[in-house]
């Protein structure tokens, strides 16, 4: 017997904003010489020294990672070589938000081939938040089907069935204007994490 007709289906949101408490540091080193071999033996000096540099600023070692290794002819006119341009990026997670700006400095007084390449916020335990937007999103659901079951002059019986939808990853918003000081010019601002609950219930009559 299909009992789809005694049933009620409800669509329940919840979304919990909270401020990032890691940034994602992008760098890297970029170098031009002659021959192919000088410019990867530059490149990979400049990046030791680079690495050895955040570690001094106290960032731990398992934080830092190669994300770019790149070697390449620079033409001056097509086929003619001009030089060669080597490339290696180190991404660092700086983990005390208050010394961003310090260790970005930092990074930009190693030397000329020192590149910037952008930064990222994370949220360390996005897991935590993220349960705590299922809870929001399914009391939002269990509301909205107690009220049609009130509408429809019906006692509201258990859940029948449940699924998620997590919208996407985190989402940045309006930087968050107490999370530095005058002198900071990096914010983390904040993210939102929301989820979309479809929730199935029976009628209890």
């Amino acid at each position: 017997m299909d009992h789809t007709h005694e049933q009620i289906t409800v669509v329940g949101e919840g979304a919990i904003t909270a401020a990032p408490d890691l940034m994602r540091l992008m760098a890297g080193v970029e170098v031009r010489r002659a021959t192919p071999g000088e410019a990867f033996s530059a490149s990979r000096t400049a990046a030791a020294k680079l690495t050895k540099t955040l570690v001094e600023a106290g960032i731990d070692a398992v934080d830092l990672r190669t994300n770019e290794l790149s070697l390449g002819p620079e033409y001056e006119a097509y086929p003619k070589v001009a030089g060669y341009r080597a490339a290696q990026g180190v991404e660092a997670v700086i983990r005390d938000l208050s010394r961003a700006d310090e260790i970005i400095d930092t990074v930009a007084g190693v030397g000329e081939e020192v590149r910037l390449n952008g930064v990222a916020f994370e949220l360390s335990k996005p897991d935590e938040v993220l349960e705590k937007a299922r809870e929001r999103a399914f009391g939002n659901a269990a509301a909205k089907a107690a009220q049609y079951a009130s509408l429809a002059e019906r006692r509201l019986g258990r859940v029948v069935s449940v699924s998620e939808e997590v919208n996407g990853p985190p989402q940045p918003l309006m930087a968050a204007a107490e999370a530095f000081d005058a002198k900071g010019s990096v914010s983390p601002g904040r993210q939102t994490i929301s989820v979309t609950v479809r929730v199935v219930y029976g009628f209890a009559d």
